[in-house]
């Protein structure tokens, strides 16, 4: 994502280290790393901040309530105290959501007219993410509708991906799906490895997490969202150079 980010850029006329200067942190999906990093870039006294994902935006909401921030990939920015409300975010942070209910029931419906007999289907979640209760709540409900059984597993590391797989196994689940989360992203190849080492259908939820070896994915296209972040940063440093 850092690289359509920085793409996004370069289409605008930014080069880095020409007129523009991009101070980056990663905190590898380490929920202690977000605080301190985000502390760390607005000690800096950046022109704008960019968020990818639910943590990192949230980290950066404790951290500044002046430095305008554009947040990337946070499922439901309402929920998460980001913002007010979609109409008048207010604050200092805007920026894009990559959820939506109803992709949600897409993607169950994309498996159950794919694959004959299917009516066992997991769901892996990060319970670290607030958004995953609702993930929860829709899936089973979208299952429902369907004549499916859902069952949710939940990972917290990389490391808690080959249990959760192994549970899946042992329950009798012919295919998972999965949505937006930092962890589960850094986590996508591993995740499709054990999918088809099991013979379950992943369904995934945009093209990077499909390339990683999902069966398939729906959902929106994440390159274009870095892109509308680089437009909205070029607001924010235009409207900042007139004043």
């Amino acid at each position: 994502m850092f690289t359509g980010l920085v793409e996004g850029f370069r289409k605008l006329g930014y080069e880095e280290g020409r007129n523009i200067t991009l101070e980056h942190r990663f905190p590898n999906e380490i929920p202690e790393r977000f605080k301190s990093m985000a502390t760390e870039l607005v000690s800096l006294n950046v022109d704008a901040l960019v968020s990818s994902g639910e943590l990192a935006a949230v980290a950066l909401r404790d951290a500044t309530k002046t430095i305008p921030t554009i947040f990337m990939f946070v499922p439901d920015p309402v929920a998460s105290k980001l913002v007010e409300s979609f109409a008048k975010p207010g604050g200092n942070a805007t920026g894009m959501t990559n959820f939506g209910a109803e992709l949600i029931g897409k993607r169950l419906q994309l498996l159950n007219e794919t694959i004959p007999g299917l009516s066992r289907v997991a769901l892996l979640v990060n319970p670290r993410a607030q958004i995953s209760r609702r993930y929860i709540e829709f899936t089973q409900t979208a299952a429902a509708a369907r004549g499916l059984v859902n069952q949710t597993f939940e990972v917290r590391s990389l490391d808690d991906l080959e249990p959760a797989f192994g549970a899946m196994a042992t329950s009798g689940m012919q295919a998972v799906t999965i949505n937006p989360d930092g962890l589960i992203y850094q986590g996508k190849a591993a995740i499709a490895k054990m999918a088809i080492a099991r013979g379950m259908a992943l369904a995934a939820y945009s093209r990077e997490t499909f390339d990683a070896g999902a069966m398939m994915s729906y959902g929106p296209d994440n390159i274009a969202a870095c892109y509308r972040a680089a437009v909205l940063v070029d607001k924010i440093l235009r409207e900042g150079s007139t004043q």
